[in-house]
């Protein structure tokens, strides 16, 4: 094995060294490596110095034309080349995105609306906009000054923002068709509830409607999110009490069905709010209309 100086290098990182080891590594081979960098094989070898120089460690043993990785190197492959791969793939993204008011960035705290009413309906506002939306989720409250276009909440009361209220909720209680068929005939008490513990209020609020006490219904299952308990329903676990809107499509296609119970008007409100701060003000308000209609229509159908 080659002798290595180790005397101790300045801190900058070498990053072009570093994604011509990921490459050598994934290749086994300095000379397709080079192909695929548009290098040739002696450019590989000596980035693959400087990295090694800059570690204090060989990273390769080479023998002829071939190379395989030492224990160092093995390791240090393991655990650069996800990070590697992620840069690349965000490189990637941000240059082949189209330059102006082309992206929205949705912020909202509630993933299971955004799975189930929001994102699927995304195609449809694209195609009719020509704007993409990106959307991300936090529980946390918005901090002052943070970049995003609109903001999806519920119960939540911002100050001095402009705000669209999309819709109130009401409150179904569903179930996989095979479970509702051995115990839709059955006395409430006797039937598996599930519960979501991001919303704790909806069972009792519900059952409090149907004249029921809280402490004669069964919990069979409790769920972080409702996204998590929707889909336990659907695989027959149990029933759900669930605003509407969160399983209509699931309703739609049979996968679940609404007891025939009397629906509950839910205490709660989905609001959209514009950030003061978006570069891109009026398309959030497209947005927000966008959605709001859409809600609309749903609850209409409903």
């Amino acid at each position: 094995m080659r002798k290595l100086d180790t005397k101790k290098t300045k801190t900058m990182l070498p990053l072009n060294a570093i994604q011509v080891f990921v490459h050598a590594a994934r290749q086994l081979s300095f000379s397709r490596a080079g192909l695929a960098l548009g290098m040739n094989q002696s450019g590989v070898s000596r980035q693959v110095a400087v990295l090694e120089k800059h570690l204090g460690q060989a990273l390769f043993i080479r023998a002829g034309a071939s190379v395989k990785l030492t224990d160092a190197g093995r390791l240090y492959f393991d655990n650069v080349q996800e990070a590697l791969a992620t840069i690349e793939l965000t490189t990637r993204q941000l240059a082949h995105r189209p330059s102006g008011p082309a992206h929205l960035l949705v912020r909202t705290s509630l993933p299971s609306f955004a799975m189930a009413v929001v994102v699927p309906a995304l195609p449809e506002f694209s195609a009719k906009s020509g704007i993409a939306v990106d959307v991300v989720t936090s529980l946390s409250a918005p901090e002052p000054g943070e970049p995003y276009d609109v903001l999806i909440a519920r119960d939540l009361l911002l100050l001095d923002t402009e705000q669209w209220l999309l819709t109130t909720e009401k409150l179904i209680c569903v179930a996989a068709p095979a479970l509702h068929h051995d115990c839709g005939g059955k006395q409430l008490g006797s039937w598996p509830f599930l519960s979501a513990k991001s919303r704790p209020d909806t069972l009792a609020v519900w059952a409090e409607h149907q004249h029921v006490n809280t402490m004669h219904l069964s919990v069979a299952g409790s769920f972080d999110h409702y996204f998590l308990a929707i889909a336990a329903a659907v695989a027959g676990m149990g029933y759900l009490v669930v605003p509407h809107l969160l399983v209509a499509q699931a309703l739609q296609r049979g996968h679940l069905l609404e007891a025939p119970l009397p629906r509950v008007r839910g205490s709660a409100s989905y609001t959209a709010y514009v950030n003061p701060i978006s570069s891109q003000t009026d398309t959030a308000r497209s947005f927000c209309r966008w959605l709001k209609a859409l809600l609309k229509v749903s609850v209409a159908f409903s």
